[in-house]
């Protein structure tokens, strides 16, 4: 019989444990209040229920995986060697191998392609954890996942846990449809108050240089000028109120219509690429600074599409590219650069202790405030990417390590931070260089502070661009999903009482 050790669950979680207990349930809990204890309060249960049964436990991330391994050895009385860390970085035979023991932890792609090629079933398993689980929407690995198990254990449960779901109830009953779930446990911060951190938040608005608005006054000429050649297909709203989205849905539309070969669907298609291109530019320019719009430039003279090929004779687009690499070599900077660096300094001289995470959409992005911030002695920074941009497992893993043992006080990283990870220790200040308009990623980016102590959180903004926008837009859709869980937990509770 195995059992739980050096852990006293809180009320919410013993609740949430006793109705999980028989029902495929999706567990949403605000970041930092302990869902996996709800993991491994049921493993453990499952393990003692049900005869030489097994767990499987899947995350999008070896680094979050890790961590769910480190929670089973602290905290249940399970062998180290009856637990398998199992990750595409694993020769196939090898993890037939792993794939014996009573816990496996798993990438759920990993687990995908030993399914389809014979290496892994889960007919003995009495419990399927998805970690992260508003991922299983579309055709991620988790939907496929989930479907299996349903077929091939013979004592099916899922256990879904997430901190976001989604903003509205048809994205959380497609997380329900896709992951087989039968019931829904949620506890907002207004149920849990009493455990959740306090977080001081800032917004604060920088203007771009006039250098910068010189270039972004051609990209916008230039996106204007084209823009206008909308109307020849058909597409009539003020230039001035055209958005990316309204782009990709007119390209998604004429792209169906291509087997008529009509010469405006392909002429539409280019425009609409053209206009994409330059708005993705722009909005480089406007959130990012100079050297990721060089990357850019010099990324699509390298495409040989008509759009790209198009862009580079406007006369404007040649005017900015030339405006661009001239700035870079009298080293012009985006302000936030500069106000990044004043804010870390200043929270340094208050606490030498203090640590940051800082938060970017761009892998280009992060080597230039890194390279930036490195100069000051007194900030010790490093990064963390995913594999495709250069860092491998065990190279994250080392990374957060280093980081929660305090050689280093600045982490930088892209979306690979924002999902579960538990820097041990915590950090003082999140500042998002950039603004993310999804509420998914707000909610996870903003759960990496406050986790065991009062956190801060600051949000860099360049004023009267797209990001004043994002910011509202992630405000709104957050303030819906909370409400929109908050009907679900009466519906919920309606149904218990009934």
């Amino acid at each position: 019989m195995y059992s739980i050790k050096d852990l006293t669950p809180r009320d919410y979680q013993k609740e949430i444990f006793e109705n999980t207990k028989n029902k495929s349930t999706l567990v949403c809990l605000p970041t930092g209040t302990g869902k996996t204890i709800n993991l491994i309060l049921l493993a453990v249960h499952r393990l003692n229920a049900i005869k030489d049964s097994k767990i499987a436990v899947v995350s999008p991330t070896k680094p979050l995986n890790a961590q769910h391994v480190e929670t089973f050895n602290i905290y249940t009385t399970i062998p180290r060697e009856e637990i398998a860390l199992v990750t595409g970085a694993i020769k196939p035979e090898d993890r037939v191998e792993q794939y014996q023991k009573k816990i496996i932890i798993a990438t759920p792609q990993t687990l995908k392609e030993d399914i389809s090629n014979n290496r892994f079933s889960f007919k003995n398993f009495s419990l399927l954890t998805i970690d992260e689980a508003h991922r299983a929407v579309g055709n991620y690995a988790y939907n496929f996942l989930a479907g299996k198990y349903m077929q091939e254990s013979s004592s099916p449960l899922i256990l879904a846990l997430t901190a976001s779901p989604g903003g509205t109830k048809a994205k959380i009953e497609e997380i329900k449809s896709n992951l087989h779930i039968e019931a829904v446990e949620i506890r907002t911060e207004d149920n849990i108050e009493e455990f959740i951190q306090k977080k001081e938040t800032k917004w604060l608005e920088v203007e771009l240089t006039p250098e910068l608005k010189q270039i972004q006054s051609l990209l916008k000429s230039a996106f204007r000028s084209r823009a206008d050649d909308l109307k020849k297909i058909g597409f009539t709203k003020p230039v001035s109120l055209v958005t990316k989205k309204d782009l990709i849905i007119l390209q998604q539309q004429l792209r169906k219509n291509l087997s008529q070969k009509n010469p405006s669907t392909f002429y539409g298609i280019s425009l609409t690429a053209l206009l994409i291109k330059i708005d993705y530019a722009l909005e480089l320019l406007e959130t990012q600074g100079l050297l990721p719009i060089q990357e850019f430039w010099n990324k699509l003279e390298k495409e040989e599409t008509k759009a790209a090929k198009s862009i580079f004779k406007m006369e404007e687009i040649q005017n900015a590219i030339s405006l661009t690499s001239s700035l870079i070599s009298k080293n012009i900077k985006h302000p936030k650069l500069y106000m990044l660096r004043g804010i870390i300094k200043k929270e340094l001289e208050q606490d030498p202790e203090a640590k940051f995470i800082v938060f970017a959409n761009y892998r280009n992005t992060i080597e230039e405030i890194l390279n930036f911030l490195s100069i000051e002695n007194e900030i010790k920074v490093t990064k963390l990417i995913g594999q495709k941009s250069g860092l491998t497992q065990k190279q994250q893993i080392e990374t957060i390590e280093s980081f929660s043992e305090g050689r280093f006080n600045v982490l930088i990283g892209t979306s690979i931070i924002e999902e579960g990870l538990d820097v041990k220790g915590g950090a003082d200040l999140a500042i998002f260089y950039d603004i993310v308009p999804s509420e998914i990623r707000a909610i996870q980016r903003k759960g990496r502070v406050g986790r065991t102590q009062t956190g801060k959180i600051i949000f860099l903004v360049t004023n009267n661009t797209r990001e004043q926008g994002y910011r509202w837009s992630s405000y709104n859709k957050e303030k819906t999903m909370k409400k929109t869980l908050q009907v679900m937990q009466k519906e919920t509770q309606s149904k218990l009482i009934s």
